[in-house]
């Protein structure tokens, strides 16, 4: 196997445990049972949410936690197979940084983008506390 393809593939594996603190300081969501959050001033998180865009159906931020979370980027899409299999499946991933004290609502919803007023097909709605 290449060193091209090795990368990805550790990286998904050092994600694909469930939520946990990392020696970076970095806290790591993958399920709605992972949720709530406790997170300090500085600490990173990492949101990875199974994901297919092929159905038609999307991950989408419905609240961000402005007031204690910042976007350290845009989602990132990695599909499981490296795109060698037309569909599947793959992980969205969505890295923050706490940046102030508080409390906020870190709400994502997955559902068709032509369908907004249709009730989604899988959401995570996490409290976050940020000492």
């Amino acid at each position: 196997m290449s060193l091209a393809r090795l990368i990805p593939l550790l990286s998904l594996s050092l994600l694909s445990a469930c939520t946990h603190q990392s020696a970076n300081n970095t806290l790591t969501v993958e399920e709605q049972s992972d949720c709530p959050i406790q997170l300090h001033t500085g600490q990173n998180l990492i949101v990875s949410l199974p994901s297919n865009p092929t159905t038609g159906y999307r991950w989408a931020i419905q609240d961000s936690a402005g007031g204690v979370l910042r976007s350290l980027g845009p989602e990132v899409y990695q599909s499981s197979d490296d795109g060698q299999l037309l569909g599947s499946g793959g992980q969205s991933t969505w890295r923050f940084q706490a940046f102030a004290q508080g409390t906020g609502r870190l709400r994502l919803t997955s559902q068709q983008p032509w369908e907004p007023e249709a009730e989604p097909a899988e959401s995570v709605d996490c409290p976050i506390t940020v000492k």
